[in-house]
């Protein structure tokens, strides 16, 4: 798991340093909001067409070698960003199209890393562990502004060698994928009947847990590939995570300048601005953890979608920094808390092929709001001078998004197999304590 954490850092880092590379680099190249906006989030366009195909490759090929391709082209694209300029006199094009260009590039590149991620989490970790494991998956989110937020914006007073400082950030932030991909190789197990450094016993326990949990779900239901794409529950699941990512992109590429606006300097930025990324972390591990031991995901995920929308709405309605603030803080929480216990469901109805497939479509749907989020953002801040339209619009989004995760539906048998297949079912060994454990309501 840390392992884990360190990959997804280091991908979401990548991902949006370019909301700290905005705050010279657009000036340097003549960027408006709207061009911006347009480069941050066109990255998930990309996602949206080669998420699915890159996760059934990945169940295919095995998570090792396929997210090791993962990381070291994402690294290459990203390393790439740093000489914008220098591509665009090399072909001729505008330092706007190759930006965007090759922010198509990152999205194709890292495409299917994510939910492959959980996916392979789904493998190694029965279900009533599922939650928090992925929430301590996911902390690398927040973390990665937490840690990367002050880094970035210390990074901004690196110059030298014929680089702006913007170029320095996105090149040294893309060694780490590089270097990582080497240690994917070497490190990771792709499936725990392949885990020499468990006991024999253990691993047998493990992969007859799962080997149970994948029974029940394929007598509940049984879906295809195709059909786990189109199905009902996979279609809203993608629109919730779109409310979701509509907030936690529009504000993550944009809350970088929302926060120099106050009138602080590139160092104090980075660090007021992950407040509500430390929030998100505590949400992730503790509304997480909560949801596993109350066997609950709906009202989890309904209440802090709740919080974060009333919170970022509310933020247009007062003046003073350190309101605006607390109330991003607050809506972190919400925003980041509700993500693990959402992708805990698809995996209770999903298995094999089917959960590779599903979770990349319910990925890369919602994906598609990191295009309109810094999209509409960008528009509205060009338009009208301030953010007010965009943040009570992402508050809207996510009070629909609540409604969809409350009318979902959601068999809690299925979360927990053990409390209906019996003990003898699911424990080898000395782990029969442990499986008992586990089935505790």
């Amino acid at each position: 798991m840390p392992f884990l954490i360190l990959c997804y850092f280091v991908a979401y880092l990548d991902r949006v340093n370019v909301g700290f590379a905005a705050l010279s680099m657009n000036k340097d190249l003549g960027f408006t909001a709207t061009t911006f906006g347009i480069g941050a989030g066109i990255f998930f366009i990309a996602y949206f067409f080669f998420e699915v195909p890159s996760n059934l490759l990945l169940d295919r090929v095995g998570a090792r070698r396929w997210i090791a391709r993962i990381m070291f082209t994402w690294g290459i694209v990203a390393g790439a960003e740093a000489f914008i300029p220098q591509i665009a006199h090399a072909t001729g094009l505008s330092p706007a199209t190759v930006f965007i260009t090759l922010r198509v590039l990152l999205g194709v590149a890292e495409a299917g890393f994510f939910p492959g991620i959980i996916f392979y989490l789904t493998i190694w970790f029965p279900a009533l562990y599922r939650a928090r494991m992925i929430g301590m998956f996911m902390a690398a989110i927040p973390l990665s502004t937490v840690i990367g937020g002050p880094i970035s914006g210390m990074l901004l007073y690196v110059h030298g060698l014929g680089l702006a400082n913007w170029q320095w950030l996105y090149l040294i932030e893309a060694i780490p994928a590089l270097l990582l991909s080497g240690v994917v190789l070497m490190y990771l197990t792709d499936r725990p009947n392949d885990a020499t450094w468990l006991e024999d016993d253990e691993r047998a326990w493990l992969v007859q847990r799962h080997a149970t949990e994948n029974r029940i779900r394929l007598k509940a239901n049984r879906f295809s590939a195709l059909q786990a794409i189109t199905n009902t529950r996979v279609v809203l699941l993608a629109f919730i995570y779109f409310g979701i990512n509509a907030a936690v992109y529009g504000i993550s590429f944009f809350l970088p300048q929302i926060v120099h606006g106050f009138g602080l300097s590139f160092g104090l930025t980075g660090l007021v601005t992950t407040l509500p990324y430390i929030a998100g972390v505590l949400g992730m591990v503790f509304w997480s953890r909560h949801s596993d031991r109350t066997h609950e995901r709906r009202e989890h995920i309904g209440m802090a979608l709740l919080f974060a929308g009333l919170c970022i709405a509310g933020t247009t309605v007062v003046d003073s920094p350190i309101a605006k603030m607390f109330l991003f803080t607050v809506a972190g929480f919400g925003l980041f808390g509700s993500q693990p216990c959402f992708w805990a469901l698809p995996a209770t109805f999903l298995s094999g092929p089917a959960a590779a497939a599903g979770l990349a479509a319910v990925n890369s749907l919602g994906n598609l709001s990191g295009f309109f989020g810094p999209y509409v953002m960008g528009r509205v801040k060009d338009a009208t001078g301030s953010y007010t339209i965009a943040l009570l619009a992402i508050g809207v989004i996510l009070g629909f998004a609540m409604l969809v995760a409350l009318s979902l539906q959601h068999d809690q048998k299925l979360e927990n197999p053990a409390l209906h297949e019996g003990e003898e079912d699911v424990a080898v060994g000395p782990h029969r304590s442990a499986a008992r454990e586990l089935a505790e309501p």
